[in-house]
């Protein structure tokens, strides 16, 4: 699994953001899907402004304005070759300019679980 926190840009909207996310996570779907190159699902998520008293650590309890972005690959080779690709560089690029910050973290499953 693959978790990009991006920090938007003060001034800019978030409807210009979702835009260009739109046109990002279709190229991703349509262009590395399945056997294509390997993606198999995603989800994208804003900033509600919510923040745990209960879950969190720290004393801080404030956040830029962000947007999550988690997206499944086989592996994380193929997640690398697809976003090294022009055609996704090209839609990363219109995102990236809308953002200030963005970093991309790969994690391993070690637990999953559901309730009976």
């Amino acid at each position: 699994m693959l978790f990009n926190s991006a920090t938007i840009k003060p001034g800019v909207e978030f409807d210009d953001v979702e835009l260009a996310l739109a046109e990002m996570c279709s190229v991703v779907k349509e262009t590395y899907g399945g056997d294509k190159g390997g993606f198999i699902a995603g989800q994208v998520f804003q900033f509600s402004g919510f923040v745990s008293d209960e879950g969190s650590l720290s004393a801080s309890r404030t956040a830029e304005k962000h947007i999550a972005i988690v997206t499944y690959w086989r592996s994380f080779d193929e997640h690398e070759k697809s976003h090294a690709d022009s055609v996704f560089r090209e839609k990363f690029a219109a995102v990236g300019k809308l953002c200030a910050d963005s970093k991309e973290l790969g994690y391993d499953m070690l637990w999953q679980g559901a309730p009976e």
